[in-house]
Formats: structure tokens, C-alpha cells, sequence
């Protein structure tokens, strides 16, 4: 089998904060892989290593064939980054940022040119063009940093949380951008913390925490790892969370889950309509008022909160400092 991207064993301090401990992965070519983890995982810096933004302390990568410290130079003709924060020139204009990269990658004055404006009408910046990038919105940077990472086609593209702060719009289009090039034979490697995103695009997902993948796979073979499916209560009170998880505990397959501001509650379970019938009469019997109940399959979501303990988008408390958070905004 064909990688477009190999890690063994990837290491990267920063100090004392180990951002990757062990970083293992492998994308197939012509394929999108979803990098998924919680804030400070390592998921950035792993981008970064393999875009030769950083080089590793331990363990080797190699990406489209070319190990990424001693062939650096010739990778990075190969590649597209966008990170997570716009790099742009404010005092250039979209079309300005857009010919300028299309130069730096050798394209031609025509071809340059020609590329850039295909890609201003791609992403709904054409009005914008000969504007200044200082007047942009921080959704059009977003966009035009996006347009970037695509001028010269690359064969091998890093979007690293790339339709964060766009609106729904502008994130469906770049859905649609990303389908095209991996129908065009482009590998993919996107970090994200949109989990319907990479449910929608990614062929694979891999999972990380604390600098290691911790599980790996399709969508739907991750959440059959959480297995069953979900029984979801909603109740008249707050008041009534605690008699419904009573009541339905003898039911649960795992974890009960408890939304106090929603006055709802998640409850593993298996069985089909035959368990959804049960939970109705153990709530009736202790007299707890459903205001709604059903059921539905696992979600990437519940694959995380089983695999790390917490949401993918969970954030740290305001001043803290996660494992690798301080480290993925070195370089």
C-alpha cells in the first residue's frame, strides 16, 4: 500500500511540555484523513512537522516519499499548508497575496495571474480583489489564507482547523473544495474540531490525546467502538434529572451522561425499540415526565467523550496552560 504521509514514533518538547510522546500514523494516497483530538493534543504540531515548520526531537516522518527533515527543501514544493491563523499581507490586496504566491511557487507571471483570479471567484472574494487585505474581514483573511494553500495544486495539502470563524456558507464551500481535489487524486491531512466535519470528509480519522493516536479508523468503525445506541431523555425539570437516571440506570450499557441546562440525559444502551418501550414504562412507573425520548446511533462526538473523557471542543480554563497548547503555538 501507497502512504502519502508516514510517522513512526514522532517526539517533539518543548521544555517541559511533551507535545507528541510516540506520534504513529499512516495516510494512504488519494484519500482524506481526519486528525481529531481535544485542545493542546498535538494535532498542530504534528502539522507543523510535517510541513518542515518544526523538526522533531525523536521517531521519523516521511511525506509524499520525502523524509521531512533531510529532504525539506524538496517537500515543501510539494505541499500546501493553511494554519489557524491567516497568513497574509495586510498591505497587499487579495489578488496581490494570491499572484505573490503563485511567483514564489514558479507558476509564471499568466499562469499566476490566471490562478489567482480563479480562486478570488472560487471563494466569493472577487469584489474584494484590489482591496487591501487590512480591510478584510477576519471570515475573508480566512478565506483568502485558504486560496493560498491552493494556488500551485499541491499534491499533498495540511488544513490545520481550516473553516474555523467561517460562516456556514463559506465552510459548505470549502467542503465542496476539498471533494474536488481529492477527486483529483489530492491527499488530505485535516486537523478540526467540527466533528460533522470530519464525519462528512475524512475516509479515516484518527483520534489523538496527550501526543499519542489513541484510536484510529472510519467513522463508522470508531463509533462502533463505543457501540449500541443512545437513548436521549429530555424532562420537565431540573429537579427530575436525578429519579429519570434511577429509573433508566438498570437500562444504561455505560456511562449515563447528564445535561443539567438542557434537563436531558444520554444513556448507552441495546435493544433497539424493544429498550426505547422499557425506558417509557420505568419512567411512567416512577412517575418522571418525558417531555421527549428517542433514540439515535453513536456520533464522533460520543467516540471522543468515550476515548478522552471529554468534547472535542472543549476548552481550557481561562489562564491554563494544556499539555502541548503553549507548545503547538511555538515554532
Amino acid at each position: 500500500m501507497d502512504y502519502a504521509i508516514e510517522a513512526e514514533g514522532l517526539v517533539k518538547k518543548y521544555g517541559s511540555v511533551v507535545a507528541l510522546d510516540g506520534f504513529d500514523l499512516a495516510v494512504q494516497e488519494g484519500t482524506v484523513m481526519g486528525l481529531l483530538g481535544p485542545n493542546g493534543a498535538g494535532k498542530t504540531t504534528a502539522v507543523r512537522i510535517f510541513t518542515t515548520l518544526v523538526v522533531p526531537d525523536g521517531g521519523h516522518a516521511r511525506v509524499g516519499g520525502l523524509d521531512v527533515v533531510s529532504e525539506a527543501g524538496r517537500l515543501r514544493q510539494q505541499i500546501g499548508l493553511s494554519g489557524q491563523y491567516a497568513a497574509v499581507d495586510e498591505d497587499l490586496t487579495g489578488f496581490e497575496n494570491l499572484d505573490m504566491v503563485g511567483r514564489l511557487y514558479h507558476l509564471g507571471r499568466r499562469a499566476s495571474r490566471e490562478r489567482a483570479r480563479e480562486l478570488l471567484e472560487r471563494f466569493d472574494l472577487v469584489e474584494a480583489a484590489d482591496r487591501t487585505v487590512k480591510g478584510y474581514s477576519g471570515g475573508m483573511r480566512r478565506r483568502l489564507d485558504l486560496a493560498g494553500a491552493l494556488v500551485a495544486k499541491p499534491r499533498l495539502l495540511f488544513l490545520d482547523e481550516p473553516t474555523t470563524g467561517l460562516d456556514l456558507r463559506s465552510r459548505l464551500g470549502m467542503w465542496e473544495v476539498i471533494a474536488e481535489l481529492v477527486a483529483a487524486g489530492s491527499t488530505l491531512l485535516l486537523t478540526t474540531q467540527y466533528l460533522e466535519e470530519a464525519d462528512r470528509l475524512a475516509d479515516r480519522v484518527a483520534v489523538i490525546d496527550h501526543g499519542r493516536v489513541i484510536a484510529s479508523g472510519t467513522s463508522d468503525e470508531l463509533k462502533a467502538q463505543v457501540g449500541g445506541e443512545r437513548l436521549e431523555v429530555t424532562v420537565g425539570s431540573a429537579a427530575e434529572l436525578g429519579p429519570a437516571r434511577a429509573s433508566l440506570a438498570q437500562l444504561a450499557v455505560g456511562e449515563i451522561s447528564v445535561d443539567e441546562q438542557a434537563r436531558s440525559l444520554t444513556v448507552p444502551v441495546t435493544g433497539g425499540p424493544a429498550v426505547l418501550a422499557e425506558a417509557r414504562s420505568r419512567l411512567s412507573a416512577d412517575s418522571v415526565k418525558a417531555l421527549d425520548i428517542g433514540l439515535r446511533r453513536p456520533t464522533l462526538d460520543d467516540v471522543f467523550l468515550s476515548l478522552t473523557g471529554h468534547a472535542a471542543e472543549d476548552e481550557q480554563p481561562a489562564g491554563a496552560a494544556a499539555p502541548g497548547r503553549k507548545a503547538e503555538r511555538a515554532s
